[in-house]
């Protein structure tokens, strides 16, 4: 069986201190995983069998951790809007029904929050620029982005954002935001792997799934283990 990793783009920068990791690679790959193996590879990186590329990466779970809609550039109007809206609460939701040792609490534009969605007009022809917003600009967003800061010793995530671009077509908003939700808690790599289509929300190239599938319920649980 042939595993290749492909399309490594994750931004390795510091800010602050904070090192700061991209959700913008995947790893190729055949067949349906073991649990082992798919947790791994969206956990860390892990080829089936080979090492982590990242580090395990984990929010403070005390709390719920707040998620905030705290921009909506004019390009996104009327319906486009409206669905965007709907997508986060639904997925704020349907994270939450997962029964994960994390819940996620949405709060008002402009609140105190540890995830931040924005909506940017931009298609992914070039970086973004002009918006004031810290990991926005200088960056190159085709469809939708997830960037988290974590600390250095404890590997524990500080903040969080997701940016979705206008190249995203509207009916693929609810399965691009419960994918980018769960990849800001720390799951940050996609699976290319037809097996996958339909079935997972990491998967590389499909939209099709809306909710967590099977295995991605598994992975988040195992990242977040159940509070009794």
């Amino acid at each position: 069986m042939r595993h290749l990793r492909r399309g490594f783009l994750t931004a390795v920068s510091l800010s602050f201190a904070l090192p700061v990791w991209a959700a913008e690679d995947f790893v190729v790959t055949e067949g349906m995983l073991s649990d082992d193996d798919f947790y791994r590879l969206v956990a860390c990186g892990a080829e089936p069998g080979g090492p982590c590329t990242k580090p395990f990466l984990f929010w403070r779970t005390e709390r719920p951790l707040r998620v905030a809609l705290e921009y909506m550039d004019p390009a996104f109007l009327g319906g486009r809007q409206a669905r965007a809206r709907a997508a986060v609460v639904r997925a704020v939701q349907y994270i939450n029904r997962a029964g994960a040792g994390i819940t996620l609490a949405e709060v008002p534009p402009g609140s105190e929050a540890d995830i931040r969605v924005y909506f940017v007009d931009t298609d992914g022809a070039g970086p973004v620029s002009g918006t004031g917003i810290e990991g926005v600009d200088g960056a190159v967003v085709t469809g939708a982005r997830v960037t988290v800061w974590s600390r250095r010793d404890t590997r524990t995530i500080r903040k969080a954002q997701v940016v979705f671009g206008t190249r995203l077509h509207i009916s693929h908003y609810e399965s691009a935001m419960i994918e980018e939700l769960t990849q800001a808690l720390g799951l940050l790599t996609d699976i290319r792997n037809p097996a996958y289509e339909g079935v997972s929300i990491f998967s590389q190239d499909s939209n099709a799934s809306k909710d967590l599938g099977p295995q991605d319920l598994m992975a988040l649980h195992r990242h977040y283990p159940p509070t009794e």
